[in-house]
């Protein structure tokens, strides 16, 4: 089957902010019609049908059970757009965007909307399983004694609401916590993640100063800036910042060099060869290539190493080497995160174990998230893939053809999502 070429067309996001903060009032499903909305007012997709549309969230409550197909029939596109749900962990804008991209590059659409949404100001809030239990047997008892017997059985404790948290059940630790461990292993230091940290803010205040987000962010309530940006950091505030993982004089990660949690929502609109004639769309790059991989971590390998893996066999499919792309989108969920992986990359002994011997080499980190990175943007989890393939693919459409992008987004539960853009 011959495959077809796949194209991102642009995207468009809301404003990341802290969370608790302005979108306080907003829900997760509103905080994702509002950006395929404005999508849909760029793009004039208006009662357009799209091929298919695949949204997702990593912290959902369950009453969102429909919550891509919903946020569709609330954004102007036609009822007749289909929409299903997608779950990566902070891979999963990433992963929607591959999905719909393969739905396109073996045709069957043409048209396709992928992105994501994330707000803790939106946590669904859990209940004891003794409360729940009893409101069950309330809900059912068919006489008063039942329901009595029931409502007798809860606890004042039970009333205690318990908050989702960002731990890995299968080892009882926080991601902050892992990448503790990560970056004592391969020997990371305090002043290399706030260095990393302090040009993600540079890095983005310039890309504000040069208007470059203009047209990939909607004003969404009075609010048109990314919250977190701070162009007056320094190497000697971030210094100053208490550790917020490991206590002790050991530790090293704190909240200058780790992502905060962060609400927003993103979505980039793809499309085949075929669609840009008929629609007059005008792409920005050209989607490549992915890979997904995954570690054992439970066993002490890293959590958030498996995007050197990824990326490892995505450059052997495409005979290309780490060196041969003009710009490189490395996730910061932690600067420790994203200086562990250049480090593995020119490691011997993790070629060896992971990569056949082939040690990929160096980067120039100068090609390294030009316009900021999730440090100084922020981390909506499932938003954050969708505003790097759209900010990646605006960047790329200023080049020369034939000019690369490289993306590497590491998640929980030990995964890595890496995809290749290319310049028309």
């Amino acid at each position: 089957m011959k495959k077809n070429e796949v194209y991102i067309i642009g995207g468009q996001r809301t404003p990341f902010v802290k969370s608790f903060t302005s979108y306080g009032h907003i829900s997760t499903q509103e905080l994702m019609t509002y950006t395929l909305k404005a999508l849909v007012e760029k793009y004039h997709l208006k009662d357009m049908i799209v091929g298919d549309v695949a949204l997702g969230a990593v912290i959902n409550s369950s009453a969102n059970w429909g919550l891509a197909r919903e946020s569709v029939l609330g954004a102007g596109l036609s009822p007749y757009t289909p929409a299903y749900f997608v779950q990566r962990a902070c891979g999963t804008g990433l992963e929607a965007i591959l999905q719909i991209s393969n739905k396109i590059s073996l045709g069957q659409i043409d048209l396709g909307i992928a992105g994501g949404v994330d707000t803790n100001s939106d946590v669904p809030l859990l209940v004891s399983d003794n409360l729940k239990n009893a409101i069950m047997k309330f809900s059912k008892s068919k006489n008063s004694a039942d329901r009595l017997k029931a409502l007798l059985s809860i606890k004042l404790t039970d009333f205690k609401p318990n908050t989702p948290v960002v731990q890995e059940p299968r080892t009882g630790l926080s991601m902050g916590e892992h990448c503790e461990n990560m970056v004592k292993e391969w020997r990371i230091s305090r002043s290399e993640q706030d260095e990393l940290a302090f040009f993600s803010h540079q890095n983005a205040s310039k890309a504000y100063s040069e208007k470059f987000f203009d047209d990939l962010i909607f004003n969404l309530n009075g609010i048109s800036k990314d919250s977190i940006v701070r162009a007056d950091t320094t190497m000697e505030k971030l210094a100053k910042l208490k550790t917020v993982f490991d206590f002790t004089e050991a530790g090293t990660l704190t909240a200058g060099n780790s992502t905060p949690l962060t609400d927003g929502a993103s979505a980039v609109l793809i499309a085949s060869e075929a669609r840009l004639k008929n629609e007059k769309l005008i792409p920005l790059a050209k989607f490549v290539d992915a890979e997904i991989a995954a570690v054992n971590f439970v066993n002490g390998e890293g959590l958030l190493m498996a995007p050197t893996i990824a990326v490892a066999r995505l450059l052997e499919r495409n005979n290309l080497k780490l060196q041969d792309f003009d710009y490189y989108e490395i996730h910061e969920a932690f600067a420790g995160q994203v200086l562990c992986t250049l480090k593995a990359w020119e490691s011997d002994d993790f070629a060896k174990k992971f990569l056949n011997n082939k040690v990929l080499g160096p980067i120039d980190r100068t090609k390294l998230n030009v316009k900021g990175g999730s440090l100084a943007l922020g981390h909506p989890f499932a938003a954050t893939g969708g505003r790097i393939v759209a900010s990646l693919s605006k960047i790329l459409s200023k080049e020369k053809s034939g000019s690369r992008g490289l993306v590497s987004i590491c998640t929980a539960g030990g995964m890595g999502v890496a995809v290749i853009l290319e310049s028309l």
